[in-house]
């Protein structure tokens, strides 16, 4: 059985109170918001057009925030 990836709960929750029609609205997964800041840090310089490299900049952006999720988990 396949583990489920703590996704953080939502990174920029909306409620009704502040935004009309956000029933639904969670916006992207907390998981989501630290892969992207790790793959801003990791891209900052540039990023090759190599598929290969994009592919691995791409997994250790994620692996980076699950390890910031588990550190805030133990904090």
């Amino acid at each position: 059985m396949t583990q489920a990836i703590n996704t953080g709960g939502p990174a920029l929750p909306v409620t009704s109170e502040n935004f009309r029609n956000s029933q639904s609205n969670t916006g992207m997964t907390l998981r989501d918001h630290f892969a992207a800041k790790a793959m801003q840090a990791e891209v900052s310089e540039g990023i090759p057009s190599n598929r290969e490299f994009q592919d691995a900049a791409a997994i250790f952006s994620y692996q980076m925030a699950d390890a910031m999720l588990r550190a805030r988990e133990a904090a």
